[in-house]
C-alpha cells in the first residue's frame, strides 16, 4: 500500500514538473508523517523518502529516537505551530523549521541556538488570506519580520516562505495562492539583496498546481499514508 502510494506521488510530482518544464530534482517531496506511526514511515523511508514533516514537537522528537535505534537519520522538517516556550526542543534538532511567524519566537529559537552554537535554516509562514485560525505573519508584516531577523536573529538563515490555503481553495482554486506567495517571495528577495529559494506549498490535494507556480518542497501526508489517525 504505502509503496503504491509512494510510487504515485513521485510519479505525480514529475508529471507536474514535466508539464512545466522543471527539473524534478528541483521538488523536495516532504513527507508528511504527524500522527502517522513509525513503522510506516520506515517503510516508507526504506523505499527511498529521506525527508519526513512533523507538526508536534514531542512526538517528532520520538520517532527522530526510533530512527536512531534503527541505525537511521532521515531529515525532518518542523511545519506546525511553534510555541515559543518549545523553541529549544526545535531549534537545532530539524533541517528546516517552517513556521517562523514572529519576533518572539525568532528571538527564542535565537537564543537556543546561541546556546548551542548552532544555526538553523527556516522559512516564514505568511497567512495570505489573514484566516484568524491560522499561524502565519500577514503580507504587510512580512518585510518587517524578515528585517527583524536579519538583524536581531543571526543564528537563522532565512531561506524562503511557507503558506497554506484556505481548507476551501480546494485543488486548482489554491493556485492563486501559490502565485501570491511565489511573488512575495521575489518581492521580499529583492528588497533584502538576498537569495530565497525556498517556496514551501502545495499538499495532497494540490502539489502539483503548487509545483507549477514554482514550489521547491510539497508537504504531502493523505496521498502517501492514507487518512490521518486521530490524535
Amino acid at each position: 500500500m504505502v509503496k503504491e502510494s509512494y510510487e504515485r506521488v513521485l510519479e505525480q510530482v514529475a508529471l507536474a514538473c514535466e508539464k512545466c518544464g522543471r527539473a524534478k530534482s528541483s521538488v523536495k517531496l516532504l513527507a508528511v508523517s504527524k500522527f502517522h506511526p513509525f513503522q510506516e514511515m520506515l517503510a516508507l523511508y526504506q523505499l527511498g523518502q529521506d525527508a519526513f514533516g512533523e507538526s508536534y514537537v514531542q512526538e517528532a522528537l520520538g520517532k527522530m529516537a526510533d530512527f536512531e535505534k534503527e541505525g537511521f537519520s532521515p531529515n525532518f522538517h518542523f511545519i506546525g505551530h511553534l510555541q515559543t516556550r518549545k523553541a529549544p526542543l526545535v531549534a537545532g534538532n530539524f533541517q528546516l523549521i517552517h513556521s517562523l511567524d514572529s519576533e518572539k519566537l525568532g528571538l527564542a529559537l535565537e537564543k537556543a541556538l546561541l546556546a548551542q552554537n548552532k544555526t538553523q535554516d527556516v522559512l516564514l509562514q505568511v497567512n495570505l488570506a489573514l484566516e484568524p485560525q491560522k499561524s502565519g505573519v500577514a503580507q504587510d508584516q512580512l518585510l518587517p519580520l524578515a528585517t527583524f531577523v536579519l538583524e536581531h536573529c543571526p543564528h537563522l538563515k532565512l531561506k524562503g516562505l511557507m503558506c497554506l490555503p484556505p481548507l476551501e481553495a480546494e485543488g486548482e482554486k489554491a493556485r492563486p495562492y501559490f502565485v501570491a506567495l511565489r511573488e512575495l517571495r521575489d518581492k521580499l528577495a529583492l528588497s533584502l539583496q538576498l537569495s530565497l529559494p525556498e517556496l514551501s506549498m502545495g499538499m495532497s490535494g494540490d502539489f502539483p498546481f503548487a509545483i507549477y507556480e514554482g514550489a521547491t518542497i510539497v508537504r504531502v501526508g493523505t496521498a502517501l499514508f492514507g487518512p490521518r489517525p486521530p490524535k
